[in-house]
């Protein structure tokens, strides 16, 4: 990882640019493919899984016997650690209902607001290196508290046309049968369209690579919903001379290891601990199943020195991270402070890891510095909030001569007629 020190805060845009491709790069490809997806449903669909995931299908949809069998693939232990984490998930995702807001704003004039699900939801999870089963839970769970009554899954087919036993494992575990062995921009095409055996959804869900993150905001063009433009893993540490080196190392490479577009940041303001910290990655490095994907990872990455908390947090909120951890004695003022990121991780005993899998909260997290403006995934994500107004005669009486003058002066009379006419009869 590339140490600076202390840079200028001109020089900040430059150090803490993404590695990944620009939308100009892949658009055309994500085009290309969506049109023809559009026009030849899912003859399109299987000509992009043959040529992407290398396996030529005679059905899309995953059937039930492929479900149950997936059951006794999964080992018993995993499976209990599955229903845990869905548990936590499940936990902290059923308290974030939030009950109808409802009140009198003028006397006569009732408004209040209630949320319905999204009826038909799309979710994806990644295939490729790491089957990310645990993205189920992460996006079933709260569709399911939320009561959206169509959950449709794809994910990306092995070379033996199969699903991960634990993706289907995971599915079964939160009710969803609709799912699909389709991966990439193809499975986001499908979910925006529909086709023959995909059924067209009104939001879409779920992280992926570049592509995956260009299909989606391609998709809202074609009026679906999208719950965030969420690209390759990033991992933002600030650490001072408190935090344990080891400890920040194996998050450090917990995220590297994702993919090779993926980013992690140290930030410290301590000389010391950023050179035990880059001894302890290379350690740690070298013993890792992935080491090949870390390593290029790791390339993409930087320690950064700063002075002081004051210049750290500057810094960090620039940045934006989907993850953000704090281990430091001031860990408070970080709290505080910390306006973009995704999630935050507090203390020494508080891995990225347990946000990923099953602490509770949600590890569908926005990146690229899409922090600054989105949310991560959270029971909302799944409802709408509507509006609704009832209004009484003497509530009529009571607010109707301020909406005359209003849509008087905007020059809108059949505005004010439709208040007019009624207050006419109102005061026979």
């Amino acid at each position: 990882m590339k140490v600076i020190n202390n840079p200028n805060k001109s020089e900040w845009s430059e150090i803490l640019k993404r590695p990944t491709q620009t939308v100009n790069d892949i658009e055309d490809t994500v085009i290309q493919i969506f049109d023809e997806i559009k026009k030849n449903g899912d003859k399109a669909i299987y000509k992009y899984t043959q040529k992407f995931d290398g396996v030529n299908l005679e059905t899309n949809k995953v059937s039930k016997n492929e479900i149950d069998e997936a059951v006794d693939k999964v080992p018993v232990k995993l499976q209990n650690a599955i229903k845990k984490a869905k548990q936590n998930i499940e936990i902290f995702h059923a308290a974030q209902k939030t009950p109808k807001v409802e009140i009198e704003t003028t006397k006569g004039v009732l408004c209040w607001q209630e949320k319905r699900p999204i009826e038909k939801v799309g979710v994806y999870i990644p295939g490729g290196t790491a089957p990310l089963f645990s993205t189920v839970l992460m996006l079933c769970v709260p569709a399911q508290i939320a009561g959206c009554k169509e959950i449709v899954l794809c994910s990306p087919p092995n070379k033996n046309g199969k699903l991960a036993p634990e993706i289907l494992y995971a599915a079964k575990l939160c009710g969803v049968i609709k799912i699909f062995k389709v991966g990439g921009i193809q499975a986001i095409a499908g979910l925006t369209f529909g086709t023959e055996s995909i059924p067209q959804v009104y939001k879409i869900f779920g992280p992926g690579n570049q592509f995956v993150t260009v299909a989606k905001q391609l998709a809202t063009k074609y009026g679906v919903a999208i719950d965030m433009p969420a690209g390759p893993s990033e991992l933002l540490v600030f650490a001072d001379e408190t935090a344990n080196a080891s400890y920040m190392a194996s998050d450090l490479l917990s995220q590297a290891e994702h993919g090779t577009d993926s980013q992690v940041i140290l930030v410290s303001t301590s000389k010391l601990l950023i050179k035990e910290v880059s001894n302890e990655v290379e350690k740690q490095l070298n013993v890792l199943p992935r080491k090949a994907i870390a390593e290029k990872s790791i390339a993409n990455s930087k320690m950064i020195y700063v002075e002081n908390d004051e210049i750290a947090l500057d810094l960090i909120n620039e940045y934006g991270p989907e993850h953000f951890i704090i281990s430091a004695k001031n860990d408070q003022f970080y709290v505080d402070g910390i306006m973009n990121a995704g999630s935050v991780f507090i203390g020494n005993y508080t891995p990225e890891s347990a946000g990923d899998y099953a602490s509770g909260t949600n590890h569908t997290l926005p990146t690229n510095r899409f922090s600054k403006a989105y949310s991560g995934v959270n029971l909302d994500s799944f409802l709408k909030s509507m509006t609704f107004q009832k209004i009484s005669k003497e509530g009529l009486l009571n607010l109707g001569k301020t909406i005359e003058l209003m849509a008087e002066a905007e020059g809108l009379q059949a505005h004010k007629n439709a208040v007019s006419i009624r207050l006419k009869d109102l005061k026979k």
